[in-house]
């Protein structure tokens, strides 16, 4: 008789919560399956804390409601299928704004991750370079290239439409530039259409054609009460062992499977697993990979070689300020702030409103290779921020009642041209190693809750057919 499979995953974030709940659901009955976390909280970069007598996220704030095709986001599917779709809530106000010259401008529209599908949309903001995008004949992507967002648009839009436009709304994202960051991983649609159109403008209209959205459909949403809701209800409904203060230190293949040291050297616990998802960041990742004999060369080494930015997100409690009615604002680094994006909590999310009329205002500051910035106590950040604000919004706002700071210290993954690529052939590698040995998480596939969730949904069905096949 078949004994039951045993399954760790190593990482107690939403990428291991959702591997987690589809194991419960695809696996066969009896399926082992334990959950090891490093720390002593689950959700990873989901967050919930309270503030001024409320809940407030300290991490991730929202998850997109559709997929790249159209259809529901794999973040709605998890909460559909841990009964919490009737807890999701959408902003209340939608529109963003720049920190330019001085002041605030609203993000023009028809606007793909700034970058533009109107070149008289965004003049007032960003000047394109006249006759740049011309018909050149040819796709503007060769078939299997990748390029730097900030390359592409610069050569075609000119500088203006990048350092206003592009990079800021990058920056909101992967606290990254845009002549770093991979466009077919940070903006795939958009390289889809840059492989048939031969203007940028063209792709980014055949982009925004290919993914059409319902008017007045929202983009995003949350759960009221905090996305701190979804990990709870993940870990619930996976009926998985939950090991919190449990470090993996190294991975052992074994004749059936794996061997897992666990906790402390002087005291280690081993355990054995038939099958292994590693949904932690890259550097643990490859720290415990480097002790896998069996991988070919390098395996290790390209997993490593991810590099990430270090934010911080400040959150204050203001009495009656002033807000303009936006979701928030993005700064261009040409600006010189520490900010590089803030969101009024209370205006962009009604649920989150305080009865005695207190405004929630956060702040995410730091760039990608600007860690030094962050090297100041929590006051120092706090009073930076405050000040900073007052600037951007043109009036001296009152002294917070209440505060919070939360660092993400190697928080966001800086994905550079050809990253899927060399992600590809990792996972190529690890199917022709040692078996059942999934990766999983934003260090690979992108950003984002949705992503994440999809990327753990994905690990566990390799390793259920890895085992030899579903329940189902």
């Amino acid at each position: 008789m078949r004994q039951p499979w045993r399954v760790a995953i190593v990482g107690g974030g939403i990428t291991g919560l959702a591997a987690a709940v589809r194991l419960r659901d695809r696996a066969p009955a009896g399926t082992e399956v334990t959950v090891y976390e490093q720390s002593g909280a689950l959700g990873g970069k989901l967050r919930t804390g309270e503030l001024a007598g409320g809940p407030v996220e300290f991490g991730a704030e929202s998850f997109l409601m559709r997929d790249p095709a159209g259809g529901e986001s794999a973040a709605v599917t998890l909460a559909r299928r841990l009964g919490l779709a009737d807890e999701i809530v959408h902003p209340t106000v939608g529109q963003a704004a720049l920190a330019v010259d001085g002041g605030l401008r609203p993000v023009p529209g028809g606007t793909l991750v700034g970058v533009p599908g109107d070149l008289e949309k965004v003049a007032a903001v960003a000047e394109p370079a006249t006759d740049a995008d011309r018909d050149g004949g040819r796709p503007l992507l060769e078939p299997g290239a990748d390029a730097s967002v900030g390359a592409l648009v610069r050569a075609r839009l000119g500088d203006a439409v990048v350092d206003r436009l592009v990079d800021p709304m990058l920056g909101g994202v992967y606290a990254g530039r845009a002549d770093d960051l991979s466009l077919v991983t940070t903006m795939p649609a958009l390289a889809r259409a840059a492989r048939v159109e031969h203007t940028l403008v063209g792709a980014v209209r055949a982009a925004q054609a290919a993914a059409p959205r319902a008017p007045g459909a929202p983009v995003f949403g949350t759960l009221a009460g905090g996305l701190s809701r979804l990990v709870t209800a993940a870990a619930e409904a996976a009926g998985a062992t939950i090991r919190r203060d449990a470090a993996v230190r190294e991975l052992t293949p074994t004749p059936t499977g794996w061997r897992l040291t666990v906790g402390p050297t002087r005291d280690p616990e081993l355990v054995e697993a038939d099958a292994v998802i590693l949904a932690v960041p890259a550097r643990p990742a490859a720290r415990l990979l480097a002790g896998v004999g069996d991988l070919a060369p390098g395996v290790a080494a390209t997993v490593g070689e991810l590099d990430y930015a270090s934010v911080a997100l400040v959150t204050l409690a203001l009495p009656e300020p002033a807000l303009p009615a936006l979701s928030g604002f993005l700064v261009p680094a040409t600006e010189g702030l520490l900010i590089k994006a803030s969101t009024f909590f209370t205006t962009k999310w009604g649920h989150l409103a305080r009865p005695d009329g207190l405004a929630l205002v956060r702040a995410s500051v730091g760039r990608y290779g600007e860690e030094a910035s962050l090297q100041v106590g929590d006051d120092d950040l706090v009073a930076t921020v405050h000040r900073e604000l007052s600037t951007v919004l043109g009036t001296a706002l009152p002294a917070p009642v209440a505060s919070h700071v939360q660092r993400w210290g190697g928080a966001l993954p800086q994905y550079t041209p050809g990253h899927l690529d060399r992600v590809a052939a990792v996972r190529a590698a690890l199917r022709v190693g040692p078996p059942r040995l999934a990766l999983a998480g934003a260090a690979y596939d992108g950003v984002g809750i949705p992503v994440c969730v999809r990327s753990g949904e994905t690990a566990a069905e390799e390793i259920i057919e890895a085992l030899g096949g579903s329940a189902a």
